[in-house]
């Protein structure tokens, strides 16, 4: 039942030339480009996930397809890859963004400072101010989250404190080192309720 379910949701495979590079974006629901659609129809929230190494985002499809389920399909769900770690089939067509501030090369792209560049790029051009962004990271991505909000403080990006702050078992876990800031948390609507993800 749940394999019908995921089946059925919509899922946009699309390749940009962000910061010089070629990059996938894998996008779960309707809304490939949300500056199309009109503000009445555009959703209020994107969840955005980054990856681990080695940058692979279909890694991550059935996840984000049970995160979009989650939320009753009211939110998009866009998974990127790391600059660099896709190659475009040849029967694909490489987009650009209209306006694109940072069409320009990053320099060092495939460093990680590069890489979090990539990702700050990406955002500002494709996500509205008025869009609220919900960052998930896995590995590397949860570090490059956490980047991306330091040196893009512009960027409409949803802040919560992790999980176990808001538990109050900051102890339990102070024995693992930047283990709290490695934790981003996540809130989905379900049933009425706001349930916790944690995502390392």
């Amino acid at each position: 039942m749940a394999s019908e379910v995921q089946e059925e949701i919509p899922v946009h495979e699309e390749f940009f030339l962000c910061g010089g590079v070629e990059t996938q974006i894998l996008k779960c629901g309707p809304w490939t480009n949300l500056f199309d659609t009109q503000s009445v129809t555009r959703p209020k929230l994107l969840i955005f996930i980054i990856p681990g190494n080695p940058g692979f985002s279909p890694f991550y499809l059935p996840f984000a397809k049970n995160l979009y389920s989650l939320t009753k399909g009211s939110f998009p769900v866009w998974m990127i890859s790391h600059a660099g770690f896709t190659l475009v089939p040849k029967d694909k067509k490489i987009l650009t963004a209209p306006d694109e501030p940072n069409a320009q090369e990053i320099e060092d792209i495939y460093g990680l400072n590069g890489q979090i560049e990539h990702k700050i790029a990406f955002l500002r051009a494709h996500v509205p101010k008025d869009v609220k962004i919900i960052l998930i990271g896995h590995s590397i991505g949860s570090y490059i989250s956490l980047r991306v909000m330091k040196h893009a403080p512009e960027l409409p990006l949803r802040r919560s404190k992790p999980a176990s702050l808001a538990r109050g078992s900051e102890q339990s876990t102070s024995s693992q080192p930047g283990y709290l800031h490695r934790l981003l948390e996540v809130h989905v609507p379900v049933d009425r309720k706001w349930e916790s993800l944690c995502i390392l």
